[in-house]
């Protein structure tokens, strides 16, 4: 099948590899060169990662490589079957690439977005000839490893599109469910106001970031606590949703703290900056140990 991945950063890269190790054609598209160079070198770790593991060869590694097509081209898209859009959470930047799309692609393309809570019955209704072929495939960070895929219905999804989502998702060796669009979907709805939470202890003096995940990972089974959670996902990422959350529901448990959006204007992103609650060894590196956030 003929897929292209819109959006070459952290996640876009990841959902282009997980399609290219499961034998898809795939197209890899971004708006700059520089995007798409740093997409493909994510992908050539990762599967190096896995050639030193001994879990693929060298060869295979090689070939998808070259297998992997990139353009900063909407038009590349003219004969994909699959489309996935990661690009920026802004609702404005996705309907005008969907609307873009619908003049480019076939009539049978499925269009999906991989959005953490934005509305894909809005997204639907700004391609109404298409409207039942839009879905939401939400993967998780990080994409070429996290099993769930949230697959969610906008209002308008025709029952064939649902099915060969989810089934797609299957296929890609992940854990779909079935989500009926509701703001931040079923993750996130829970996920996010832990988080929120979480950074209110912290901002309250109760306790480190080290410590908050510590009592969270040992006393109520998280593999990961909420603040190391919120720095892999991204603090712009986490204040949109919130934020989404927040204007979708009215409900003011979804409010963002304003310790978090003190931190996006810092550029304290979490681990793509190098910075968040925990301090790490330049962006996407290793953490620091005794690097926990000290706000003054």
């Amino acid at each position: 099948m003929k897929v292209c991945v819109f959006g070459a950063g952290n996640m876009g890269a990841r959902i282009a590899e997980v399609f290219l190790t499961h034998g898809h054609e795939v197209t890899l598209l971004d708006i700059k060169d520089q995007f798409i160079e740093n997409g493909v070198k994510r992908i050539a770790g990762d599967l190096s990662f896995l050639v030193k593991k001994e879990k693929m060869t060298e060869d295979h590694k090689n070939e998808l490589l070259a297998g992997l097509k990139t353009s900063v081209d909407r038009n590349a898209a003219a004969d994909a079957d699959f489309v996935i859009e990661v690009i920026l959470e802004r609702m404005d930047l996705k309907k005008e690439l969907l609307q873009d799309l619908d003049k480019i692609c076939p009539a049978h393309t499925i269009f999906a977005s991989n959005t953490s809570a934005l509305s894909i019955t809005e997204m639907a209704a700004a391609v109404p000839n298409r409207a039942d072929k839009i879905i939401g495939c939400h993967f998780f960070n990080p994409a070429q490893i996290m099993k769930l895929v949230e697959v969610t219905r906008a209002m308008q999804t025709s029952d064939e599109t649902f099915k060969f989502a989810f089934d797609l998702m299957t296929s890609l060796d992940k854990i779909p469910v079935a989500v009926n669009e509701g703001p931040g979907f079923v993750v996130n709805r829970i996920l996010i106001p832990m988080m929120n939470e979480a950074i209110g202890i912290y901002a309250d003096g109760i306790a480190s970031p080290s410590d908050i995940d510590i009592a969270m990972q040992n006393g109520a089974g998280m593999k990961a606590g909420p603040l190391h959670t919120a720095d892999l996902v991204g603090h712009d990422v986490n204040l949109a949703i919130m934020e989404t959350l927040f204007r979708e529901t009215g409900d003011p448990k979804y409010r963002p703290h304003p310790l978090l959006r003190k931190m996006v204007r810092a550029g304290w992103l979490g681990q793509k900056t190098g910075k968040g609650f925990f301090t790490y060894d330049g962006p996407f590196g290793k953490e620091i140990p005794g690097g926990d956030l000290t706000v003054r």
